[in-house]
């Protein structure tokens, strides 16, 4: 095993993560036609809120709430509910990403194994035990609970906490984010792999230690 430690994000590098079907699914209940014009609406509004979260300009309850306001106001109902509502729906339709559970099974007992995420805690250990996967992880971290979001240092930093201290150039961080959680992880002194499924060009300024397309790249990459 090239590491002790192995730090994974969440969404899209673990999970599957489908927001438009749990968009559609939460809008349903309401009778609120939602097709992909509609999620483009939202993603307008959703996805400069994550960026302002990652930057630490809004909280965790402010991202969550603001996102959906435009359709509280419409349904009369209150945004942060509407919020939560969506976060069990996730976790209802949850599914692990191809190579994930044979990864976990291949490399557990190997190297400790933890999550950093910049999700929402009403989700991740729900889905966590529903797609029986928590047993394989030591800590879990959730930028909403630590008060600071990738790619800071600090959540970094106490994700190795969590972990009893394991040394940093013995850790990698594994994620499809090359802001958050590539160069976050660098930054914060460790290595760091791109789980790059789309073949996308690393921006200028941040070259990876490695770069895999799946999991079972990596685990071959792991294990070698």
């Amino acid at each position: 095993m090239l590491f002790d430690c192995i730090l994974f994000d969440a969404d899209d590098t673990l999970f599957h993560f489908d927001a438009f079907a749990g968009l559609s699914r939460l809008f349903s209940r309401y009778e609120l036609a939602f097709d992909q014009a509609e999620f483009q609406r939202y993603q307008q509004l959703n996805l400069p809120l994550w960026q302002q979260y990652q930057a630490g300009d809004i909280n965790a309850e402010q991202l969550q709430s603001r996102r959906f306001m435009p359709y509280a106001e419409k349904l009369g109902l209150d945004a942060a509910e509407l919020n939560d509502e969506f976060l069990l729906t996730m976790a209802d339709i949850c599914t692990l990403l191809p190579g994930a559970l044979e990864l976990l099974q291949a490399i557990s007992g190997k190297a400790q194994l933890g999550i950093i995420t910049n999700g929402f805690s009403r989700m991740q250990q729900l889905r966590l035990e529903r797609c029986g996967v928590a047993h394989y992880f030591d800590s879990l971290v959730i930028s909403e609970q630590v008060g600071v979001a990738k790619p800071h240092p600090a959540i970094f930093a106490h994700a190795l906490a969590s972990l009893g201290h394991p040394a940093k150039h013995k850790t990698l961080m594994v994620g499809d984010n090359i802001l958050a959680d590539v160069q976050g992880a660098q930054q914060a002194g460790m290595a760091a792999c791109w789980l790059n499924h789309q073949q996308q060009q690393a921006p200028q300024g941040i070259q990876p230690d490695y770069t895999v397309q799946s999991l079972s790249e990596l685990q071959q990459l792991l294990l070698a």
